[in-house]
């Protein structure tokens, strides 16, 4: 586990890599000790590599080479043979498992600062391997750590040596004067996770949020991931290095070694055994709106699209009686899944308003796939009964957590729930509805409309 700051490298940093000797110190002790165990591939993960929503690029052809010219110093280079072997069997790996993984898709073959960094260090003192180099992407935690599980079955069956680099500067959020200025979450994303990687219990990986993540600038948490799925039910004799933030960027560097079988170490099926059982507990507690919302996404998942379904007989008389519009909210593995909703009602009762829309929130969200059958039993769902909206004259009348809000102009309109994870002041909850319409950022003619909901979970 290593960080890429292009500045580490002496003809980049033209002395400023001074500033953090400890992290340059960490990381030729993790090279020499790499060296000596004599890899014959080493697979590079990066951050910085060609990145796909839905996909796990892997650079295909037989080799690459790469400069720090983009950092002034084009003279400074990195050049790698890749191992076709093990990419055909990570490839096979990946497909046999439904992870989506693969060699299409590159634009630009030239390697990136996130791969050349460490193996620049690793070049000091070894040259003789061969290199595999695969992409992060945006799918959920799990899928990453599934496809380091396929790394894991594929160096099995290649019989060869293989080492696995996990490049990813850690928070860019922790001084005011760094990159991305000072968030409360980044000083905390490094603590808890220089916790986790330092003591190697890699279950913790799954304790971030995606939202925790984003709010700390994060760059190598899916690269941690990934490694750690590679490292599945095996002892590991972990050392943490070094960690430091000079820069307002998070640097940490940790080692792994690893050893026979483990059991108790396979994090992702123990994850999933508790995700399963709060899926349960929610399930038990859900009230009769989600509940509908749910059985109606089910049925139309298991049961083909197209098939009606009726209006369930036993609803309370107020979901019967009354119209209002709702939003149907999906989430899987932390992540937003499909949110489709309605201002005011168009059905004839808030029951079928939410069987409406909890369909065109699992299938017709232009932002995400259909539901697919095996994603059933991941789903959270929460469903929003919007109050009737109310204009208000200034966003002073605002209040993120207890209103949504509506912004207009002319015939666009955007809407935004109140209370959501990651928004935390009006200007933001604003902001972000004013781009759902296509309002322009400096229009001034908008209509601000205030609104409350009653949120069952």
């Amino acid at each position: 586990m290593v960080p890429h700051p292009p500045l580490i490298i002496p003809e980049v940093g033209r002395g400023q890599e001074k500033a953090i000797w400890a992290t340059i110190d960490a990381y030729h002790q993790a090279a020499r000790r790499l060296a000596a165990w004599r890899p014959d591939t080493v697979v590079v993960l990066s951050p910085h590599s060609v990145m796909y929503a839905d996909y796990f690029h892997i650079s295909p052809g037989t080799g690459a080479e790469g400069d720090f010219g983009r950092f002034r110093a084009p003279h400074a280079k990195v050049q790698v043979t890749y191992d076709r072997e093990l990419v055909r069997l990570i490839c096979q790996e990946a497909d046999r498992a439904d992870v989506p993984a693969g060699t299409m898709g590159e634009e630009d073959r030239r390697l990136d600062h996130g791969t050349m960094i460490p193996l620049w260090f690793l070049n000091q003192y070894d040259r003789n391997y061969q290199v595999v180099r695969i992409g992060l992407s945006g799918l959920p935690f799990s899928v990453h750590y599934r496809l380091g599980q396929c790394i894991q079955k594929a160096a099995e069956r290649s019989g060869k040596r293989i080492a696995v680099i996990a490049s990813g500067d850690l928070s860019h959020r922790l001084t005011k004067d760094g990159p991305y200025g000072f968030q409360e979450e980044g000083p905390e994303y490094d603590r808890r996770i220089m916790e986790v990687m330092g003591s190697g219990e890699f279950g913790g990986l799954f304790d971030f949020s995606e939202e925790f993540c984003e709010k700390a600038a994060e760059c190598g948490h899916r690269s941690f991931l990934i490694m750690a799925g590679a490292l599945d039910s095996l002892a590991v004799k972990a050392e943490r290095l070094s960690h430091e933030g000079p820069f307002g960027v998070g640097y940490g560097i940790c080692t792994y070694e690893a050893g026979g079988p483990a059991p108790g170490r396979d994090f992702l099926r123990q994850w999933e055994e508790r995700e399963r059982e709060a899926l349960e507990e929610r399930k038990r507690k859900e009230d009769p709106y989600v509940r509908l919302a749910r059985r109606t996404i089910e049925a139309w998942v298991r049961g083909g699209a197209g098939k009606r379904i009726a209006v369930p007989e036993g609803l309370p008389e107020e979901m019967l009686a009354r119209r209002a519009g709702v939003f149907v909210s999906l989430k899987e593995d932390g992540r937003l899944r499909g949110c489709i909703g309605t201002i005011s009602p168009v059905r004839g009762s808030i029951a079928e308003e939410i069987m409406e829309n909890a369909v065109s929130a699992a299938c017709r969200d232009p932002r995400f796939h259909p539901v697919e059958p095996e994603e059933l039993d991941r789903l959270v769902y929460s469903v929003d009964v919007l109050g009737k909206p109310e204009e208000i004259s200034s966003k002073e009348e605002l209040d993120v957590k207890r209103y949504g809000v509506i912004v207009s102009r002319g015939a666009r309109r955007g809407l935004l729930l109140p209370n959501l994870e990651g928004v935390d002041t009006v200007e933001e909850q604003i902001d972000i509805a004013r781009q759902k319409a296509g309002i322009p950022e400096d229009a001034e003619d908008i209509r601000l409309e205030r609104f409350e909901v009653v949120r069952h979970f």
